[in-house]
């Protein structure tokens, strides 16, 4: 089998005879020269796909496009293709043209809460800001898989501004994500221009980018970029790592310059059937994570966006993998496992049960090796109620930084100081009752 160093020298050769690998690392090469069509991707690994399946996979491209970088390419073992977590992450299946009958367009409803252009607003106080529609990569999984194939659609400053200004007339906003596409796909300068923007907002406390360069393009990370990001601490990076596979000496160099630049790092991996649907494999890519600084943050399950129905699990799967992670390892190599909720309905985090019973005095649990304890509960506990009447509150809360807070959903119904009783879906033929009669 091939090491990874001949198959980047062999596929550098290809694509450029006369520079060869001397050009490898320049990621505007990498751009360049990314694979978009199937001719070039059999030419490069010194494959060929059988008429019938080509057809097919043509099909396919004609809705999902192809976009590969010359260095992920080189993360594929060819001789084992089928099987090959990097090549099913990257490569097109005619199974994503089988749309199940759940499956949405826009499955978390991105749109829907976008009140301008390039602005997310689900949660209370931070909001996702897309200022790129294109990757460096197609990824096979994408939640965002309606935007793929986007040409060209860097938003213009214009575009950007709005977003700006909504932030900035919004001060219960004191988090800002800054998505896409890929934000690193951005000029530094024109990313150094939307973070000084955003430190200029007061209220505006933490910036998060979400990238997947670190995994398919390490070289964007360059020295200059790294100079960008600092200047705008604090500055928080999310990548995307899917298989220990993708954890290389070169995604080590890209992890390791943003981490001795004072960036935070986190993770967020993608449960994905026959990719890394193993706790063995889970384990491994979140040591390798936390080795190179790396905080896994969250494990998503698969999005019901189209086409997306052959990389699902179930639910019981990545509790399965939950089971086998907490308390078998460090706590920080352990993410959350979420849900995304469709429609809207923002990360619901999914755990193993290890509250196994509660009385009025003790709480009965079990733990990661099923032994089962109780808790025995304070005898004495005089509870804190709150009439956010906090100016005569002996707690020792100072207010005066701090927003006020409004309690939604299960929070309400928890709180001392707001009488709602109960939650009720606005549908039910009884509230539909009681509403014809008033």
């Amino acid at each position: 089998m091939k090491t990874h160093l001949v198959r980047q020298k062999n596929i550098a050769e290809k694509i450029s005879p006369e520079v060869a690998i001397s050009n490898w690392k320049d990621w505007k090469w990498q751009i360049k020269h990314c694979v978009k069509d199937i001719d070039t991707f059999e030419t490069l690994l010194d494959i060929e796909f059988e008429p019938e399946e080509r057809k097919l996979l043509e099909e396919t491209l004609q809705k999902f496009p192809l976009s590969i970088t010359p260095y992920y390419l080189s993360l594929i073992e060819a001789e084992d293709l089928k099987n090959d977590p990097i090549f099913m992450q990257a490569f097109p299946s005619p199974k994503e043209l089988l749309v199940a009958e759940d499956e949405m367009n826009d499955p978390l409803s991105e749109d829907e809460d976008s009140p301008v252009p390039g602005i997310t607003h689900r949660y209370p106080d931070r909001v996702l800001f897309h200022v790129s529609n294109i990757c460096s990569m197609y990824c096979r999984h994408c939640t965002r898989k309606r935007k793929v194939g986007d040409v060209d659609s860097v938003p213009d400053k214009a575009e950007v501004q709005k977003g700006l200004d909504y932030i900035a007339a919004h001060p219960e906003v004191r988090d800002v994500l800054l998505s896409g596409g890929d934000p690193f796909m951005l000029s530094d300068d024109y990313l150094d221009w939307v973070l000084t923007e955003l430190r200029l907002i007061p209220h505006v406390e933490v910036i998060r980018i979400g990238t997947r360069m670190p995994v398919v393009l390490p070289y964007r990370v360059t020295d200059q970029l790294v100079e960008v990001l600092k200047r705008h601490h604090p500055v928080w990076v999310n990548t995307h790592f899917n298989h220990p596979r993708e954890v290389t000496s070169s995604s080590r160099e890209a992890l390791r310059k943003m981490a001795d630049a004072g960036i935070p790092l986190g993770n967020q991996t993608v449960l994905l059937s026959g990719v890394n649907d193993c706790y063995r494999i889970m384990k491994r890519l979140f040591h390798k994570l936390v080795e190179n600084r790396v905080r896994p943050y969250y494990l998503y399950q698969c999005d019901l966006s189209e086409g997306l129905t052959h990389f699902r699990t179930s639910v019981g799967k990545g509790i399965e993998i939950m089971e086998n992670l907490v308390g078998h390892t460090s706590g920080f190599a352990v993410p959350t496992y979420v849900i995304d909720a469709p429609e809207g309905g923002g990360k619901i985090p999914i755990l193993p049960t290890y509250m196994i019973s509660r009385s009025t005095h003790k709480v009965i649990l079990r733990n990661y090796e099923g032994v089962i304890t109780s808790y025995k509960e304070p005898d004495a506990y005089m509870p804190v109620y709150c009439d956010r009447k906090c100016e005569g509150c002996k707690l020792q809360l100072k207010l005066d930084d701090a927003p006020e807070y409004k309690s939604v959903g299960i929070a309400k119904l928890l709180s001392d100081y707001d009488e709602t009783l109960s939650l009720v879906p606005g549908e039910t033929a009884r509230v539909e009752r009681r509403d014809l009669a008033r």
